[in-house]
């Protein structure tokens, strides 16, 4: 600790702040479809989570590695360049936040890391294998293979139950679903910690290697685990309320039995490719599933709209945040002015797009208020309208009025239900 520099304390400190930040844009991954399916109360939900993303944030240092050692070439490289990437996926957080979007996290961070790096040292300072394998084709393949997971397991799931009819034992079931919504909740939750928080420890590391702190290909420190941990567990304790409405409500409704299977699909996803070393989004996972389980179920619909403004900012992501990294590195090559600049924009822009929050401040208090979704558009309302409810619940009294013929006894002010 006693080698490391002004300039690289304020690395990890900003470092620490992406990590705080990822901890509440993602606490809706886990906890979402749990609080809008009422299984857990809004505080409740997100303090179980930031416990879990601690606890989660030990288990693991793969993905850590292929952070500090995979994307970038470590030789040569500055430390202004990790401060100018942390730039980049900070801002892009806060901005997707501030409108609702469940966007990744992590692409923030890799763009923010490319574009700062190619700005600072050329194209050759990336590995393109590392970032086609580990970066670019998880992402492609985890929503949809969460997404598929989930849609199956939601299929199978109501299949299993088609046959009960009673409505205490349909209660009962509800019950025993939401029971199991909280376990799988908590397992996404621990799959978070495992993945997202080793991204900040990846980065501090680089940062300490460049630093000059520690040798190239060093696991992260014990002091860097334990500080990730508890930035990520902070931050989901804050609860990102805006990313949690849409996620809980804005893409789809769901039941009980869908955010069981869409939450179990997901963790499981997320944790098997923190095994493997594979960086990919939490949040498209999760949103993945979500749609998964939305389809899933018969008369369920997804609310198209929504998830195409998603799906572009997943695709923005990666250019947008490398675009201000390679800004903010532009400044930082300029000296100790250029850094100060950044440092300066960085709190501006921060703070600026905090006061635009509080216009219209969601937090857990109306976190589940109706807020009025837009149509899921023509083709799904009509896949929607002639495809028969799950079996295995409770069949609802439907009833139409329609205004008394002309002509007859009855009360003409009064319509006649059929």
């Amino acid at each position: 600790m006693e080698h490391i520099t002004l300039l690289l304390a304020i690395v990890i400190v900003t470092a620490l702040v992406f990590d705080f930040t990822n901890g509440f844009h993602d606490t809706a991954n886990a906890m979402a479809t749990t609080i809008s399916t009422g299984a857990l109360k809004p505080k409740t939900a997100v303090a179980m989570s930031a416990v879990l993303n601690l606890i989660g944030a030990f288990l693991s240092v793969e993905v850590a590695k292929t952070i500090s050692g995979g994307i970038v070439n470590e030789d040569g490289l500055r430390t202004e360049v990790i401060f100018a990437a942390l730039v980049g996926a900070i801002l892009w957080n806060l901005l997707t936040w501030l409108v609702g979007l469940p966007s990744s996290s992590s692409h923030a961070l890799f763009g923010g890391l490319i574009g700062a790096a190619v700005m600072s040292a050329g194209w050759s300072s990336i590995d393109g294998g590392t970032v086609v394998t580990k970066v670019l084709l998880p992402a492609i393949a985890a929503p949809l293979v969460a997404g598929l997971a989930a849609l199956l397991a939601t299929r199978l799931t109501y299949r299993i139950n088609r046959k009960v009819t009673d409505e205490a034992q349909l209660k009962s079931t509800a019950k025993g679903y939401r029971a199991g919504q909280i376990a799988s909740a908590g397992l996404v939750s621990l799959a978070h910690g495992t993945n997202d928080a080793q991204k900040t420890m990846g980065i501090i590391t680089l940062a300490l290697v460049t630093g000059g702190v520690l040798a190239p290909g060093s696991n992260p420190p014990v002091w860097v685990i334990v500080s990730a941990g508890v930035a990520i567990a902070l931050g989901t304790y804050l609860g990102g309320w805006r990313i949690i409405r849409t996620m809980g409500s804005g893409l789809t409704e769901l039941k009980p039995p869908q955010g069981f299977a869409s939450q179990t699909s997901a963790a499981t996803v997320i944790l098997a490719s923190s095994h493997l070393g594979f960086s990919l989004s939490t949040t498209q996972s999760c949103s993945g599933a979500v749609m998964g389980a939305g389809l899933g179920r018969k008369g369920g619909v997804v609310r198209w709209s929504t998830a195409t403004r998603m799906f572009i900012a997943w695709g923005l992501t990666l250019p947008a945040a490398g675009l201000v990294g390679a800004g903010a590195e532009f400044l930082t090559k300029q000296g100790s002015w250029g850094v100060a600049v950044v440092a300066v924009l960085l709190v501006a822009g921060s703070g600026a797009i905090w006061l635009l929050s509080r216009r219209k401040p969601v937090d857990h208090t109306n976190v589940t208020d109706s807020q009025h979704p837009e149509p899921a558009g023509v083709v799904t309302m009509a896949m929607a309208a002639v495809t028969p409810p799950p079996t295995g619940t409770a069949a609802m009294e439907i009833k139409s009025t329609i205004p008394a013929p002309a002509g007859t006894t009855a009360d003409p002010a009064r319509p006649a239900t059929v």
